[in-house]
Parts: C-alpha cells; sequence; structure tokens
C-alpha cells in the first residue's frame, strides 16, 4: 500500500506509512539466521547455536532494527516521489492496530522548506559610511596606543579624571553588607566608566589619605537585581591617587609596535595601512548588516520550527563551550533557557533562507578566484602571509568559512546595484567606537 500525504499546516506535513507484516516478519527472520552463523554465546561453539535461543535472545533488538530500516527506506523514498525537501528531522510514531495485523502502519510529521519570494529591494535605503583615513586619524590612533601604554605614577594632589585612584571601600543597603560590596586596594581608572558615574564623581577631588562617606542610587535597570533602584551607603578611603605618563613617540616607541628599526615614517605608514584596513571592515559590516536587515524586512516567509530548534541547540551548546573554555565546570554550569537564544535563532534560520534564494536566483556562488583573494588579502595581517595561505588551504573547514564570507559579500554587492544608496559621511571616531 502506498505512503499517502497530509497537510496539516502551511510547512507541517504527515506522512502515513504501511509496511507488510510478512515482509518484516521474512526481514527479521533472515537477519537472525544471518546472525546465529557468527554470534558467540556461553556454552555453544561459534555458529552452533540453536535458532530458537538467538529468537529469544536477538529478536526484539532485530525487529526494532528492520522497522527502523523499512521506515527510513519507504520515507525516503515516498519524499522523492512527492518532491519534498524536509525540514529538520521527521517524527516516526506507530499506529495501534491489532496483533495479528497483515500491516504496521506508522506516521511521519515533519516540516519542509518554504517557497522563498524574494520582496522588492529597490526601495530599500542603504546608507554608506564615508570616511577618509589621514594624518589627524594616524595621529589619535597613536594617542590611544600612547594611553593604552601609560605607566602610572603617584602623585601628591586632589583625585581628577583620568588617574588611577586606589581606594578602600565598603558598601551598605538600609545598614546592611551586600555581596560585592566591599573592597581593599582596589584600583580604577576615573573616567573610564567601570565604576558607577555617581561612585566616581564622589572620588574626584579626593586626596590620598582622605575618607568619604557618601550615598548614590543604583539605576533601576542596574544588572545586579538586588541593588537596582536602591540607595545604597559607602565609606570609602582614597588611598593613593597616580596620574599616567605617556610614553613619547620615539625610536622605542615604533619598536615596541613592531617596527624593527624604530623607523617613524614606517610606523606612521603601517598604522595608517591598519586603520585603512580597519574602516574598510568596519565600513562593510554597517553596509552588510543594513542590507541583511532590508532583504527580512522585504521577504516574508514562514520558517520552519524544527530549524529554528536544531538553531537554539547549536547556539546553546557553543554558550556551554565557551563557559567550559572560560574555566566553569560542567556541573557548575547556570541553566541556559532556550527562550534566550530564540529570537537570534529565529534571525539567523530567516536570513539563511533568504540568502539561499538570492544566491540561487542571481548565480552568486562564492568561486575559488574570490576565495583566494580573500584569503590572500586577510594573510596581509600575519608576519609571513605565504605560511598562513599555505595552512590554511589544508583544512576544507576553513575554506568553507572563506566560501561563507565571499557569498556573502556577493549579495551585498548585488543588493547595493539593486537598492538605492545613500552615501554618509561619518566621523572617525564614531566609526571606530572611540566616542
Amino acid at each position: 500500500m502506498p505512503a499517502t500525504l497530509e497537510n496539516i499546516s502551511q510547512l507541517e506535513r504527515r506522512l502515513n506509512i504501511t509496511l507488510p507484516t510478512v515482509e518484516i516478519d521474512g526481514e527479521v527472520q533472515s537477519r537472525l539466521r544471518k546472525l546465529a552463523r557468527s554470534v558467540k554465546m556461553h556454552g555453544f561453539r561459534p555458529g552452533k547455536v540453536p535458532f530458537k535461543v538467538i529468537a529469544q535472545q536477538y529478536e526484539g533488538q532485530v525487529r526494532r532494527e528492520v522497522l527502523g530500516d523499512a521506515l527510513q527506506k519507504n520515507f525516503g523514498d515516498a519524499i522523492r516521489e512527492q518532491n519534498l525537501k524536509v525540514a529538520g528531522y521527521p517524527r516516526f510514531e506507530p499506529k495501534t492496530l491489532a496483533a495479528d495485523a497483515p500491516q504496521v502502519e506508522f506516521s511521519a510529521t515533519f516540516e519542509i522548506y518554504p517557497e522563498v519570494a524574494i520582496g522588492d529591494l529597490s526601495k530599500a535605503l542603504i546608507k554608506r559610511p564615508l570616511i577618509s583615513v589621514g594624518e589627524a586619524e594616524v595621529d589619535r590612533t597613536l594617542d590611544i596606543m600612547r594611553k593604552q601604554r601609560a605607566v602610572f605614577e603617584p602623585v601628591a594632589r586632589a583625585a581628577a579624571l583620568g588617574d588611577k585612584a586606589t581606594i578602600d571601600f565598603a558598601g551598605k543597603v538600609d545598614g546592611h553588607e551586600f555581596d560585592g560590596g566591599k573592597g581593599e586596594n582596589f584600583s580604577v581608572t576615573l573616567g573610564e566608566g567601570r565604576l558607577l558615574k555617581d561612585f566616581e564623581s564622589q572620588v574626584v577631588g579626593m586626596e590620598a589619605g582622605a575618607a568619604k562617606t557618601f550615598e548614590i542610587r543604583f539605576p533601576e535597570d542596574y544588572h545586579g537585581k538586588e541593588l537596582a533602584g536602591k540607595t545604597v551607603t559607602f565609606d570609602v578611603k582614597l588611598k593613593q591617587i597616580a596620574e599616567p605618563r605617556l610614553a613619547p613617540i620615539d625610536a622605542e616607541f615604533a619598536k615596541s609596535l613592531g617596527v624593527a628599526d624604530g623607523n617613524l615614517e614606517t610606523m606612521r605608514r603601517e598604522i595608517r595601512e591598519n586603520l585603512e584596513r580597519e574602516t574598510k571592515q568596519r565600513i562593510n559590516t554597517r553596509i552588510k548588516d543594513q542590507i541583511m536587515q532590508a532583504l527580512i524586512d522585504a521577504t516574508r516567509i514562514e520558517v520552519p520550527k524544527s530549524l529554528v530548534e536544531l538553531e537554539i541547540e547549536r547556539m546553546t551548546t557553543a554558550a556551554r563551550q565557551d563557559l567550559e573554555a572560560r574555566g566553569v565546570k560542567p556541573g557548575a554550569m547556570p541553566a541556559i533557557p532556550r527562550e534566550t537564544f530564540e529570537p537570534q535563532a529565529q534571525r539567523r534560520v530567516t536570513l539563511g533562507l533568504i540568502l539561499g534564494e538570492v544566491v540561487k536566483t542571481n548565480t552568486l556562488q562564492a568561486k575559488p578566484e574570490q576565495v583566494r583573494a580573500m584569503v590572500e588579502e586577510q594573510a596581509q595581517t600575519y608576519e609571513q602571509p605565504e605560511q598562513w595561505v599555505k595552512w590554511f588551504y589544508q583544512e576544507p573547514e576553513r575554506l568553507r568559512e572563506m566560501e561563507a564570507m565571499v557569498l556573502e559579500d556577493n549579495v551585498v554587492a548585488w543588493a547595493l546595484a539593486t537598492a538605492r544608496v545613500e552615501d554618509q559621511p561619518i566621523v572617525f571616531d564614531e566609526l571606530m567606537g572611540n566616542t
């Protein structure tokens, strides 16, 4: 009896599969006889175990294997015959029949991939950031590098923004101490935002050796719920103030940045080249984010729930592996609610389906020469580019990741030729996240 297909919803299907009992029984007997020729059992020589004993020991297991194989084959045949593209994994369920029924029946419930019709992207507005890297941007970057390498030296004056303050502190809520509310010899650079702004403003102006008691109100959206919206009383003692001493821009500074001969012009040229690469990557990321969102906004599709669940599982596994890599023991890991990843998983699956259709419809597959060009471009950030390229091509998984990046770039190029594009000048610090 052929399999019959039911439409449950727009994407969900149920396939009813009937398997003749005589065929199942025949295959079970065949496999048991084959097993009897090789099975080892205590008290019997190999190949001499009575068939009845073999059947008693293994028939249940063999029957499950036979049913599983028959279901997979019949399911696969029916799917190919119906020309269906299955999303996720089918759920097989047996139907209850009389013990002497001439057939066994199963249902396979599954989802199919949706038909994707890409929406009109011609009305989408893509804002393309415009920026040029000049000497001012190199100088700004050098200032940041100097601050990152600053050496702090103690000073005898009032604390100011930019200083490193070493403090003892103790906080209380309603007269009671709380976890994390006490510290000794705690160092913080004032103005970096590691502490609440209201806390830092109380330290600014204090001198070494001074003590102070003050109250601050924690924000309603503070990450620590036990303190959110609460008024906390702090006792603070300022033990030391140190101000930053910036290194001079000289040959030694250039050498610390990897310029072997300490040449300042070489240093500035390399910084500029790095900035140009970085700004290009950040601009491309901003453009790509806009295009991906425009594609989602323009294309309405129903996403298979099974694919979203699989993506949630992948994201949960990745999160657990990340925690483990950070030293968190598996037994101490907090439970991760699936709702944490659901919106992102939904977006990823939606975007994957849309991009697949865009690539197929517009023939945007990654070409080998494009992949090679991207690999060589990325290799320029390493000391031995040729060795890095060779290493990269030794592992197919690395190439697949690069192919996916090229594919996205091809989609971006197609979208920029389709959508409305508006050039938008942008400040260097804003693009680089220095504001």
